[in-house]
């Protein structure tokens, strides 16, 4: 990689590192988000070169080599997962599963979440035009990011990296209209025993590009369900579940309703994350509820 690229990120003010006093560089932010921490950092800083800057620094080599093996790493590790996560889907589901999480947008969205924006290597015209947050561009980088840490820390590493980043998109993919859909289930269920439909409560905590979002779900005005997820839409179809499944319970033994406590809300109304549901202790540690953004639907 050669001096003219790491020159770019010493003029660049969100990537500079910051004296000797063990602030992080922002690559090393970037390495944060990402999970993973290069070895050969000359890979990453090739992933983040767009060709509009190597137009204007011609002894560099742009992202779009490594662009053409993230595409084909990323597709591997999506298929890899949903053939051995749902044996029950035939070929032609399986492949909208894929479809649905291997494309632009989903990867434009996944570089605006680990911050890839600041950290591109583009052009003067390019950085003026606001390139960096073209979704292209960010969607491009993102499959170069890829290659870069499949080519550093082997498949491993990019099927670690591809999966903390999808996970909870392929769930929702696979689940699709009706299925594990649990919000539809759990409504169709308790229109049968109750006269409102459920409620959800969300609440968000953590930075943008770490956020978790946490849904409690109320039946009859009593919370019996909640989950976890890094969409508000993941959350609740968490919290659907659970409460979907103890109302089965109540349904084949109405005895269940009298033994199964409500979950605890935390003060104020907002949802409990599940680690507190599980201490039954009827509050979120403190702190919590002070950072998060909470809704009900």
């Amino acid at each position: 990689m050669s001096d003219d690229v790491r020159e770019q990120h010493d003029h660049d003010d969100d990537l500079d590192a910051i004296g000797d006093d063990g602030v992080v560089t922002g690559l090393d932010r970037l390495q944060d988000r990402l999970g993973w921490r290069f070895r050969d950092r000359s890979l990453l800083l090739g992933a983040l070169a767009h060709r509009s800057w190597c137009a204007e620094h011609v002894d560099t080599e742009s992202n779009e080599r490594l662009e053409f093996l993230g595409d084909a790493v990323l597709g591997l590790v999506v298929t890899d997962r949903v053939f051995h996560l749902y044996p029950e889907l035939p070929e032609g589901e399986l492949a909208k599963v894929r479809a649905a999480v291997v494309n632009a947008e989903v990867l434009a969205q996944l570089g605006v979440e680990v911050g890839l924006g600041p950290a591109l290597l583009l052009g003067k015209g390019e950085d003026a035009s606001g390139g960096r947050s073209k979704p292209s561009i960010l969607s491009d980088a993102m499959e170069a990011v890829i290659a870069a840490v499949y080519l550093d820390g082997g498949w491993d590493a990019a099927n670690g990296l591809v999966l903390r980043l999808l996970a909870g998109r392929i769930a929702e993919a696979a689940a699709g209209p009706g299925g594990h859909d649990y919000k539809t289930r759990l409504q169709e269920l308790a229109a049968r025993q109750f006269d409102r439909l459920p409620r959800y409560q969300v609440s968000g905590h953590g930075p943008d590009h770490a956020k978790r979002f946490f849904a409690t779900v109320l039946l009859d005005g009593e919370p019996r369900g909640s989950g976890e997820g890094r969409s508000k839409k993941q959350a609740e179809q968490a919290a659907a579940k659970a409460a979907w499944l103890w109302l089965r319970k109540v349904e084949v033994d109405p005895d269940e309703r009298a033994g199964v406590p409500a979950i605890p809300e935390a003060a104020g109304g907002g949802a409990v994350p599940p680690e507190e549901v599980r201490k039954g202790n009827g509050q979120a540690e403190r702190g919590w509820g002070e950072d998060a953004d909470a809704g009900v639907t």
